[in-house]
């Protein structure tokens, strides 16, 4: 069976109703037929359904078709993709142990680790992701994570996500990877070795701005002993609702995804043309530093791209207020097109000298690209200019 036909079918499971559309179980919890079913569920001796924070039909399918299009064995949804992104990290780690992260990362991402995790006395090193050399070089006997999103986010610098993985079981050491800014429809980091994989369903998977939620996949062993035992009893619970949510837009991730890649090229390729632009930052820009790895990589270059006008942060305001079509939002991966000042807004916590090291300067905007014409979208951006 192709993989579109899994993401339409895998994981249903039907009511005795027989509906057609997936059933939201919006129910806290589960009822017994006997005080014996209880226990025995409570022991884990038979299957079902005990709590919602601990599993829930609707959130069950979610988890198995998220797990299906992303090529894991296995998926546990979060509340959020910061709740995946820290308890994916958490669940694993104590007190004396390091980790290895890339330097270019979302600015929540950047502070749960610099100022979060320390503080249960784990050490973190910073990198340039992109170099292998750095990752070999950065590892201690009491390394246990790599921790890197490729592509990041704003600048899209994309990390070689097969050595980095090589460099990590050569160790000994666990690789997540965080997969939002390329979607499971356009890049598949399990296929290439890494270990972990975190999403913000908020993004791509949803597409249209709706809900929250997030996602940790891993292997099976990895979700029995080291996820169910901490994120059951921390309780980081996606709520039904939000995974029938999701649910229902991973049927048409593949669909967007293509085409909305599509018009990101063609307006990263017009910005980058541009005579009022200094830098674009798009990976399938044959010009973009890491090309030819991204194509390795990806199925295609995705719907977000940077560039940076010339002049002040004064002049990227003025460029972002004339816009008449692009919503200003902090949000990408929707089926509206969006923009936004990375240096002021999402990594506005950054310190300068990290700002420099990302590319984020005064001048820098992001933009999302969503199902609109592109030639409406390049003409808005075109008289903005």
């Amino acid at each position: 069976m192709k993989e579109q036909t899994k993401i339409i079918r895998g994981g249903i499971n039907r009511t005795q109703f027989k509906e057609t559309g997936e059933a939201i179980f919006t129910s806290s919890g589960f009822v017994y037929d006997k005080a014996e079913d209880a226990e025995a569920m409570f022991n884990e001796e038979i299957s079902g359904y005990q709590y919602t924070r601990y599993s829930n039909p609707t959130i069950d399918i979610f988890e198995k078709r998220l797990a299906i299009i992303d090529g894991s064995e296995s998926c546990f949804a979060t509340a959020t993709g910061m709740s995946a992104v820290f308890n994916s990290i958490m669940c694993q780690v104590e007190s004396g142990d390091h980790i290895v992260s890339s330097r270019s990362l979302f600015g929540s991402c950047r502070r749960i680790l610099k100022e979060i995790v320390t503080k249960y006395g784990i050490e973190i090193t910073f990198i340039d992701g992109t170099k292998i050399s750095e990752w070999q070089n950065a590892i201690k006997s009491n390394t246990k994570i790599f921790f890197y999103e490729t592509p990041s986010n704003p600048c899209l610098e994309i990390i070689d996500i097969k050595e980095v993985s090589k460099v990590a079981k050569d160790n000994k050491i666990t690789t997540i990877v965080d997969n939002i800014m390329a979607s499971p429809a356009v890049q598949k980091p399990v296929q290439l070795g890494a270990d972990i994989i975190v999403y913000s369903g908020t993004k791509h998977i949803d597409g249209q701005g709706r809900v929250m939620g997030g996602a940790i996949l891993s292997t099976e062993k990895f979700k029995e002993e080291k996820l169910k035992p901490y994120l059951r009893n921390t309780g980081p619970t996606i709520s039904p609702f939000n995974a029938w949510v999701l649910l229902k837009g991973l049927e048409t991730i593949n669909l967007r995804m293509s085409e909305q890649s599509k018009s990101t090229l063609k307006i990263a390729e017009f910005l980058n043309n541009h005579k009022k632009v200094n830098n674009t930052y798009y990976p399938f820009l044959k010009n973009f530093a890491q090309y030819q790895l991204a194509k390795n990589q990806q199925s295609h270059g995705g719907t977000v791209l940077s560039f940076e006008v010339k002049g002040s942060k004064n002049d990227a305001y003025n460029f972002i207020n004339k816009l008449k079509i692009f919503d200003i939002s902090n949000n990408f991966g929707d089926t509206k097109s969006l923009v936004i000042h990375p240096s002021t807004t999402t990594h506005r916590i950054l310190s300068q000298e990290e700002k420099v090291e990302q590319k984020i300067s005064d001048g820098l905007i992001r933009l999302s690209i969503g199902l609109e014409d592109e030639n409406d979208l390049i003409e808005d951006l075109d008289s903005a200019l």
